[in-house]
């Protein structure tokens, strides 16, 4: 049965990666509500422009009556939100606009949700569900051990965006257990892949190393994250949506965990065999460590057995492949 999806923050990386699977790989009508601020791009979904199963609204998730006639005109049959602020370093600079986005914004929409559950008929009120995206740093951080965050770590988040990731969780968690809204949460590991705004690790050392400039690593470059391919976590939240217990979360990872340095190592070698520097040096000469970040995390790993086990999904694409895919991506524009 064709599902009638609104997706908020749809023209961003993850959120454009995934209107593009519901719509073209599994046939689902996507409404798909973006404020459009810096990181967010139409062009992402110029494929879909025109297409009978999508529908674009240039929207703030805080106007709540938009949102309310929106749902009730489009008889959505459920909600992923991924609208957020995301970039931690721009969280250190100004927490506000993550809080005003990622916890004010969230409990609009939320509100909006449960007005338009609420009035819904009640074979629909079955099938309706509000997917939260999230993220893995609310977690905190991790040793330098064979330790992984599972779906009962305790929440310790370190920087102003996971604190206000961590706020909006709980704010789904209360609204599902006090009013009854059917939720589902996710939280991922770190995405890369194509249409990824430059200010994220990846894309920032292709195009920087690209520019001939010295590639920016923190610290001595030891703290290690989990890589989750774009297209991976798209058919994930996909999976979670349709098939998910509500009330239930899922950890999302990418089963790829790799020192910040051998990221940027690994993009050097890659473009020193695809983009060869006209000075003859290899790419590697263009790294650099810089003072580190403040309260930056060590290591992030995900243990994510409950949605391979009870839903059936683990990510296909190795990390070396992902990556050579993603410079090639740059590459071409």
């Amino acid at each position: 049965m064709v599902k009638r999806i609104l997706v908020t923050g749809g023209a961003g990386f993850i959120g454009s990666a995934l209107c593009l699977h519901l719509v073209k790989d599994l046939g689902h009508r996507v409404i798909n509500v973006d404020k459009l601020t810096y990181a967010a791009r139409r062009e992402n979904l110029a494929e879909l422009e025109g297409h009978k199963l999508y529908a674009f609204h240039q929207l703030d998730i805080a106007d709540m009556p938009a949102l309310v006639a929106l749902m009730a005109a489009e008889q959505v049959d459920g909600i992923i939100h991924l609208a957020a602020e995301s970039h931690v370093d721009r969280s250190i600079d100004g927490p506000f606009a993550f809080i005003n986005t990622n916890i004010v914004g969230t409990y609009h929409l939320l509100e909006a949700a449960r007005a338009h559950y609420v009035a819904l008929a009640p074979e629909k009120k079955a099938g309706f569900r509000f997917h939260h995206v999230s993220t893995d740093e609310v977690f905190g951080d991790l040793p330098f051990d064979d330790s992984k965050f599972s779906e009962d770590t305790p929440y310790k988040p370190s920087s102003p965006y996971s604190a206000s990731k961590a706020s909006s969780d709980l704010l789904v968690r209360a609204w599902h257990h006090t009013f009854g809204l059917p939720v589902v949460v996710s939280n991922c590991s770190n995405n890369y892949g194509p249409r990824q705004f430059p200010e994220k690790l990846i894309p920032l050392m292709i195009l920087t190393a690209l520019a001939e400039k010295p590639l920016p690593v923190y610290g001595d470059g030891k703290n290690v994250r989990d890589w989750l391919y774009v297209g991976d976590h798209a058919q994930a939240l996909a999976v979670v949506f349709l098939k998910g217990e509500n009330g239930r979360s899922y950890n999302v990872g990418g089963e790829a965990e790799r020192a910040n340095i051998d990221v940027v190592k690994t993009i050097c070698s890659l473009l020193d065999a695809k983009r060869p520097r006209a000075n003859g040096e290899s790419h590697h000469a263009l790294i650099t460590y810089v003072t580190d970040r403040l309260g930056h995390d060590r290591r992030y790993a995900i243990d994510f057995s409950r949605i391979k086990d009870e839903l059936g999904w683990q990510p296909s694409a190795s990390f070396e492949d992902g990556l050579a895919k993603t410079v090639d991506w740059y590459l071409a524009q």
